[in-house]
């Protein structure tokens, strides 16, 4: 999380006076997105997912009560701080908003400090539950995605290959020898290693694609709209700098401490379950290892092949 970046603010009201004096309040040190109607507000909240929203109740069309029941009813805006600034200041009005599921509540005509310092209450709020989000899916040794990041990537793009009839790669990457060169060097100089490693599988892989920590000395790649000959050409390129990077982390050659990994394509017209392809490319992983470590192997995956992967895996 980049706390350098602006927090969002998204105002919606259908008079132009009270857009333009809320957004001069706030445009200095935030993003502000201006609204003027409820569809217009759902468009933009969906858009730019802002950090808070301050909403008018009383709008033609669709009211604010309708814009919050909808943002609440949506996953991707549930979340969301609403302040409702609205003319109906009475306490059964204000009582009916929070119980809707409004954050906050300022009655006209407002106060601009009294404003202001609700609407930081809640920029801090969502800033902190976006760290601990944050936070929660990275590694904290390597300080690249977790375990969790990744299942919940991984089940995203698989349902997304499935939708749009896309391929869809995926490797896993185990060191060789991992407990020996830790027994010898010890635990400071093997978690500088999965350190080294983490940064290596960033830098190596493209933009678009998920480099995680799987589990112990085990990555996990996963690279979207991917074919087969492209994903085992970015885990060539891994495998050969994960090589020279641990030569030069321990400091003598031929030390036999190298990467192997397998990996698995699903491929468009030939849907099998998530389960199923990352059994395919644990399979490919054993495959490596068994055939002497250090090196790569892949294969696209079908109906049969990802049973047989399957049954391998759970005997």
């Amino acid at each position: 999380m980049n706390w350098k970046t602006p927090q969002k603010i998204l105002i919606v009201d259908d008079a132009a006076i009270n857009r333009q004096v809320l957004g001069d309040l706030f445009r200095a040190e935030h993003t502000v997105i201006l609204a003027k109607s409820g569809e217009q507000a759902l468009d933009r909240a969906g858009q730019h997912l802002p950090d808070v929203i301050l909403l008018d109740v009383v709008m033609p069309e669709m009211d604010g009560y309708e814009v919050l029941r909808r943002l609440r009813a949506d996953p991707r805006t549930a979340a969301i701080a609403v302040i409702f600034i609205t003319g109906l200041d009475a306490p059964e009005d204000e009582a009916y908003g929070l119980t809707m599921g409004a954050s906050d509540y300022i009655a006209k005509p407002f106060n601009i400090q009294v404003v202001k310092a609700r609407v930081n209450v809640h920029l801090r709020l969502a800033r902190q539950q976006r760290l601990l989000e944050t936070l929660a899916n990275v590694d904290g040794l390597t300080e690249i995605p977790n375990r969790r990041h990744f299942d919940e990537r991984f089940a995203d793009e698989f349902d997304r290959a499935e939708r749009e009839g896309s391929t869809l790669s995926l490797a896993l990457c185990d060191i060789d020898f991992f407990k020996q060169y830790n027994d010898r060097v010890g635990h400071a100089g093997g978690d500088r290693m999965l350190r080294d490693v983490a940064r290596t599988l960033v830098a190596v892989c493209r933009p678009e694609d998920v480099v995680a920590r799987y589990g112990g000395e085990e990555f996990a790649l996963l690279m979207p709209a991917t074919e087969a000959s492209e994903a085992r050409r970015v885990a060539d390129e891994v495998r050969r700098a994960i090589a020279e990077l641990l030569t030069e982390s321990d400091g003598e050659a031929g030390t036999g401490v190298t990467i192997s990994i397998g990996g698995a394509t699903m491929e468009p017209g030939r849907r099998e379950s998530l389960e199923e392809l990352l059994a395919a490319a644990d399979g490919e992983l054993y495959r490596s290892k068994d055939a002497g470590r250090d090196r790569v192997s892949w294969r696209g995956i079908d109906r049969a092949t990802a049973s047989a992967h399957a049954e391998a895996s759970a005997s």
